[in-house]
């Protein structure tokens, strides 16, 4: 099992923190001046009162702006301990509806011995959600030990991305291309203009990885950087085993495919998944 396989499962079930009504209904309730200042608010809120600087370099493929007009002042809004206790709430609230009484004991278990593998040197975000207090319910639990492992994965591959000379534009314009996303809904997603989607095409040309689609070198690179990436995220599953590996895929298939099925926020998004397409079943 190739750790990009379990990202799939695990990135499926972390992301209806920012991908359901019930979590945007609760950032709402807060007070947050739209969707994407309760997504930052709650992504961030495990690195505490963070800058709008140490929040770009976190999370990378934002443009400064962006992550500016909606920090520091999430944090006049709600603190981020709340921020933390909301996006449990609106996880719980939309994980009830959609999963109903599936039994997710198991993987939570294996998920949670999982991120207690995660290692912390070099990865902030992973480090941060790791060390936050496990909830009881294991729905929740589950859900915790997702994030930690996505956030982890997340952080090897800024490290990949940031060894391969990659800035965070001209990786979205790759991106985009290798995953056949539409360029203005990535641009909007993340901040970029149109002028500089252009010039980081223009920098990808230069350096002949780029011709309007991905050249050989461009599409290497692209593998390359998904290898480093996996290579980076092998030591949580070397932990686990490869019998606690394969249980933990087999039990996260059905409960990734039913949420790929229900969650219409997420029928669109720019990470490229699809469990429906992308799992067996």
């Amino acid at each position: 099992m190739e750790p990009r396989d379990l990202w799939v499962r695990f990135e499926t079930y972390h992301d209806v923190t920012y991908f359901s009504p019930e979590s945007r209904a609760v950032t709402d309730a807060l007070g947050c001046k739209g969707g994407w200042m309760g997504y930052f608010g709650q992504r961030a809120a495990p690195l505490g009162a963070a800058s709008p600087e140490v929040v770009t370099a976190a999370f990378f493929s934002f443009h400064p702006r962006m992550v500016a007009r909606a920090l520091p002042d999430a944090w006049d809004v709600a603190s981020p301990a709340r921020f933390l206790e909301a996006r449990l709430e609106g996880v719980d609230r939309a994980l009830r509806r959609m999963l109903a009484s599936l039994d997710v004991a198991e993987a939570a278990e294996l998920a949670g011995e999982a991120a207690e593998a995660v290692p912390l040197a070099g990865r902030v975000l992973g480090a941060a959600n790791r060390v936050l207090p496990v909830p009881d319910e294991p729905h929740l639990a589950l859900w915790q030990a997702c994030t930690t492992l996505r956030e982890s994965r997340g952080d090897g591959h800024i490290g990949a991305l940031v060894a391969a000379d990659l800035g965070p534009c001209e990786t979205l314009v790759l991106f985009s291309a290798d995953k056949d996303l539409d360029p203005a809904y990535m641009r909007t997603a993340r901040g970029w203009s149109e002028e500089e989607w252009r010039e980081a095409e223009a920098a990808l040309v230069e350096r002949g990885l780029f011709d309007g689609g991905l050249t050989p070198a461009g599409r290497a690179l692209r593998e390359d950087v998904e290898r480093r990436t996996d290579e980076a995220a092998t030591r949580p599953w070397d932990v686990l085993g490869a019998a606690g590996t394969a249980r933990f895929a087999e039990l996260m298939t059905p409960i990734a495919l039913r949420l790929g099925r229900l969650n219409e926020a997420m029928r669109t998004n720019p990470m490229a998944i699809d469990p429906v397409a992308q799992l067996p079943g």
